[in-house]
């Protein structure tokens, strides 16, 4: 008797070790472990110099018209990587019409902002730079004040060697911010069990993406960002309320002026999703579990019960990870030229 159920609870063990298995042969199919080091950007190379011009400037409010606005403000690297708000506030204390994504990993997208306007980082980074509701600068004051500074003057000149006109450029700033940027990089729970450890992740988060798999939730998010990539519209099969899915934002449509872009959004990448409240474009929904039930609703027309939102959710929970350590900077003092910051709203 104690023969058979010796030999039962082994027969289980290695049932159980295939079943593993093969939820982590068919998690390879569709997604990958973020990678070891930190990743290449085209037309970018990286160095140590440019990393740390680039978080200098990400922490520096000196690139917004106000003083007030550093890219951390909407960015917080404590939280996420966003603002945790429904939309920003920026100069004038107006708010943002979106969301803010998070940061973290957000090198890895095939392209940033909610409707994909910028191709990379360095084109991301000016956006805000210039936006009347966000910081309100212009290029020509910004390449101002950083080189009212010898400090930024040196650390441009180093981080940009090649550059003998003029290194502390506001492209040059672009690219040195996503260079820090790109550094960002989470390794969660879910990373250690695609790469074999089967207790990085809990039983309900490995049901979770069993039925992430299994209802198509994958089919938009997938890959090394679980999402970040492809444009789809929001209310596929049909279409959240107003305060979710406000009708004056129609999404990519204000890019492509294409019929069939309204509402149409990028995937959004769905690492640390967990602790990145409030979601999608409109901020408007704060719990997760509400904000996977619609996207049941809307997007795949699924009506899941509690323990199937339970499971979903301890899955993306797994898809939290460790920020790397980042020290904060010492950043250059201003001097009598550098431009003064004025609150005026133009």
């Amino acid at each position: 008797m104690k023969y058979s159920l010796s030999l039962a609870l082994a027969l289980a063990a290695i049932a159980g070790a295939a079943q593993a298995d093969d939820l982590r042969e068919t998690a390879l199919q569709s997604f990958k472990a973020l990678p070891s080091t930190v990743p290449s950007v085209s037309d970018n190379p990286s160095t140590p110099a440019k990393v740390d011009l680039g978080k200098a400037l990400f922490f520096d409010p000196r690139i917004s018209a106000s003083g007030v606005f550093s890219c951390y403000s909407c960015h917080n690297l404590t939280t996420g990587g966003d603002d945790n708000m429904e939309t920003s506030v920026g100069h004038g204390w107006q708010k943002g019409p979106r969301n803010s994504p998070t940061v973290l990993n957000a090198v890895l997208n095939e392209a940033q902002f909610w409707d994909g306007r910028a191709a990379d980082l360095k084109a991301q980074a000016k956006g805000p730079v210039q936006a009347a509701v966000e910081m309100a600068n212009t290029p020509d004051i910004v390449e101002a004040t950083l080189n009212s500074m010898p400090a930024y003057v040196e650390m441009f000149a180093a981080a940009f060697p090649e550059d003998t006109q003029n290194p502390a450029s506001f492209d040059n700033m672009a690219m040195a911010l996503e260079a820090f940027q790109a550094t960002l990089i989470t390794p969660a729970p879910f990373d250690a069990w695609l790469n074999g450890d089967d207790a990085a992740m809990s039983d309900a988060a490995k049901a979770g993406f069993g039925l992430f798999v299994e209802k198509g939730c994958s089919a938009c998010h997938s890959g090394v960002n679980v999402g970040g990539h492809g444009y789809y519209p929001f209310g596929l099969i049909e279409k959240p309320g107003s305060e979710v899915l406000p009708e004056g934002d129609k999404g990519r449509f204000a890019i492509t002026n294409t019929v069939g872009d309204e509402y149409v959004f990028r995937a959004s990448p769905l690492r640390n999703v967990a602790v990145t409240a409030p979601y999608f474009h409109s901020g408007k929904v704060w719990d997760l579990s509400i904000a996977v039930e619609i996207m049941a609703e809307s997007q795949l027309g699924e009506q899941l019960a509690p323990e199937e939102t339970a499971q979903i959710v301890a899955f993306l929970e797994s898809l939290t990870g460790a920020l790397p350590v980042i020290t904060l900077p010492n950043l250059p003092p201003e001097t009598a030229s550098t431009p003064r910051p004025t609150t005026m709203i133009q």
